[in-house]
């Protein structure tokens, strides 16, 4: 017991110091500049058992522990169907790791599986409602979820690319379904290549994806695994190409100039340029050249 107890602190300030600028400081400037936690939040974080949800765990009891604002955290597992061998090592890891799980069980795996069609979409919509609903039930306001920024810069391509949109994964969204709750992404600016290093570094093991219909099905994918896959490829290329296209990427979507949008959607309500361009035509912010 003594060996895992100093294991699990010197994991815990190897997010501290060893892996400050990559990760502890991205993490701090996420919840600060997107305003993620408030004063007498109950936050569930929702752990799948692979590396990002379980460093999102870590990090958020280190936040507990020394940040200036007070709020409350639950650590939940839901069991959509595990495998023993699987569950096995998120019960390990928790406890290995010093992170007090409370797990509960759903059918959704074997409801998936008796669908033809797009069981990722189906699986991810089912998990998140889960999620909401019985971390409302242990009296949190919002749910802390894993993503990180690839999974950000990935979404914003496959969107343009796959579904003619350009559309972004949020760092914090109001339920629309489940009254008082909201979603939260803590590790929204860190990478994931940092991400891989802590764990590498801290000699740790994770499980990849647990599904038992398909490896691509990750929470909030919306069906479109494969997609992803190719997204990663495709900044992965990016990378090799230029040091900032990935940090451009992210930037982009902080930085929308509407005025050169042809058009665009806010709320339900759809708009064009059209709508007030002959307004603008003294207002000269755009010249011909551009």
């Amino acid at each position: 017991m003594e060996k895992q107890i100093e294991k699990h602190v010197e994991i815990e300030r190897s997010i501290i110091k060893r892996f400050r600028k990559e990760i502890w400081r991205k993490f701090i400037t996420a919840v600060n500049d997107y305003e993620l936690i408030k004063e007498g939040d109950k936050i569930a974080v929702c752990i799948s058992g692979g590396k990002d949800s379980m460093l999102l765990a870590k990090c958020m009891q280190e936040l507990k522990k020394h940040g200036k604002v007070h709020f409350d955290l639950v650590f939940m597992v839901m069991d959509p169907g595990y495998n023993p061998y699987n569950k096995q090592i998120i019960l390990d890891n928790a406890e290995y790791l010093n992170i007090p799980i409370e797990v509960f069980n759903s059918n959704i795996f074997e409801v998936v599986a008796s669908v033809p069609d797009s069981p990722c979409y189906l699986c991810a919509k089912m998990r998140r409602g889960y999620l909401y609903k019985h971390a409302k039930e242990l009296g949190c306001n919002k749910i802390a979820l894993g993503h990180h920024f690839d999974d950000v810069i990935e979404t914003v391509l496959m969107s343009m690319l796959y579904s003619g949109q350009m559309k972004g994964m949020m760092p914090k969204l109001h339920s629309t379904n489940h009254e008082g709750m909201e979603l939260i992404r803590p590790l929204y600016m860190v990478k994931e290549a940092d991400i891989l290093a802590w764990k590498k570094y801290n000699n740790l093991t994770f499980i990849q994806c647990a599904c038992r219909l398909t490896e691509n099905c990750m929470l909030g994918d919306n069906g479109m695994g494969s997609k992803r896959q190719e997204m990663k490829e495709l900044v992965k290329k990016f990378r090799q190409t230029s040091s900032v296209i990935d940090m451009n990427i992210f930037r982009s979507i902080h930085n929308v100039n509407l005025d050169t949008m042809i058009g665009y959607q806010k709320g339900q309500v759809e708009h064009s340029f059209l709508d007030d361009y002959d307004d603008r035509v003294t207002m000269n912010t755009i010249t011909e050249e551009d």
